[in-house]
Parts: C-alpha cells; structure tokens; sequence
C-alpha cells in the first residue's frame, strides 16, 4: 500500500444500547417489507453486519424482536391519540385524533404496516385491534358524558364510539397505500361525517323501511331519559 492512500480509520464500535436500537430499526424495515414470516434472523444480523448470536443476546429471538418493534410502535400510536383525545373541545378532538393517526401512518409507513399485519399467536396481544378497543373505550367514555348532557342514551355511548373508531381507522388504512388527498384534507372530511353526525343524532332513530311497512323499529334508539 502506498504511503500516500489514505488509512481508514475502524468504525467506532456501537454501545449495547445502540446496537439495540440498530436491531429494532432494521426488524421493523424488514417486518414491514416482508412480514413476519418470510422475514428471518440471518437477514436481520446481516443487514445490521453482526453475527446471529448478536441477535438472540438482544431479543433471544425473532419473536422477542417482532414483540418489541410491535409494542413500541403501539406506545407511540396510542400515545398519540390519547393525548389528542384529552385536549380541547369535542370537534378539536375530532380534528386531531384523525390528524393524529394519518401523521403516525405519514411519519411511521413501516411501524403502521406492521400493526395492521397478521401477527404471530404469540404476540396478538399486540394487535393493532387491541389499541383501536383501548381508542373505542376512551371515545366511548366521551360520548357517554355528551350524551348525558344532552339528555341522550349514554348506554349506546360504546356503540357509537365504535362506529366512529372504525370509521376513521379504515379510512386512514385506505389512505396508507394512496396518499390522495392530503392528510388535512382526509381529517377535515372525516371531521365532517363525525361532527354533523354526532350534531343531529335523532333521539329515537327508525328505519325507513319498516316505517314504510308500518312496522316499529325493534331495536333501542338514543331514546330520551
């Protein structure tokens, strides 16, 4: 080797810490990527260019990896909404847990497409349902005092907190792959569905078909106290 080429300097060797983090983010590409599956211990250490030892010492695993990258994709999410649901007025609150989700699939692609993956037996207790029950609970929660205040059913509160989370979680699943309109614009037509709806809800609600009939209605409304 000529005296004039430079010397390369050996890489800096990572911390345990880092090579954690190192290993998280490589698994949550490759989960995304491939799935759960189809994704395998050798390809994790090398892309991350360890030994697959160095895997198992960190996570004992694929599984102890695929359950860490899942949880802390679900603490971040849930943080997220959680915080959007417990600021401000009703229709603010709307406003931002939609613009809460549509961010966390906009700045996160990989941990989302994970979540909503078929995971291992395992590590269902991860599954992204789990956080949109805990979602529909703190939602329900709401609507349960709304109600109240407006003199409506507050035991039909978890029914409609339901139809709301799954509303905006499918539209936000539909939204991963197309991207079209922008986030502000999907949140401000969600908004619009949920606000006018939860706005003019009809105390007893029939359908139209048995009115037709002369038929009553056989299930409960949001009848009046």
């Amino acid at each position: 080797m000529s005296s004039s080429e430079p010397v390369r300097a050996p890489r800096p060797r990572m911390t345990g810490t880092q090579r954690r983090q190192q290993l998280i983010e490589i698994g949550r590409a490759l989960f995304a990527e491939r799935g759960y599956d189809a994704t395998s211990i050798e390809e994790i250490a090398q892309r991350a260019q360890v030994s697959k030892p160095v895997v198992y010492e960190h996570f004992g695993g694929k599984e102890g990896l695929y359950a860490v990258v899942v949880d802390r994709e679900m603490s971040i999410l849930l943080e997220m909404i959680t915080s959007s649901l417990t600021r401000n007025r009703s229709r603010v609150r709307l406003e931002q847990v939609a613009l809460a989700l549509l961010t966390y699939i906009e700045e996160r692609t990989d941990g989302f497409r994970i979540l909503v993956r078929d995971q291992p037996v395992a590590s269902s207790d991860g599954r992204y349902s789990s956080l949109l029950n805990e979602a529909v609970n703190q939602v329900a929660h709401l609507l349960a005092s709304d109600f109240g205040r407006r003199d409506l059913d507050a035991s039909l509160a978890p029914l409609y907190a339901q139809a709301l989370v799954g509303m905006v979680s499918t539209a936000a699943t539909w939204w991963l792959d197309e991207r079209v309109p922008p986030k502000e614009v999907v949140a401000a037509h969600l908004v619009n569905l949920c606000w006018n709806g939860l706005s003019h809800l009809e105390a007893e609600p029939g359908l139209s078909s048995e009115w037709n009939t002369g038929t009553a209605p056989t299930g409960g409304g949001v009848t009046r106290r």
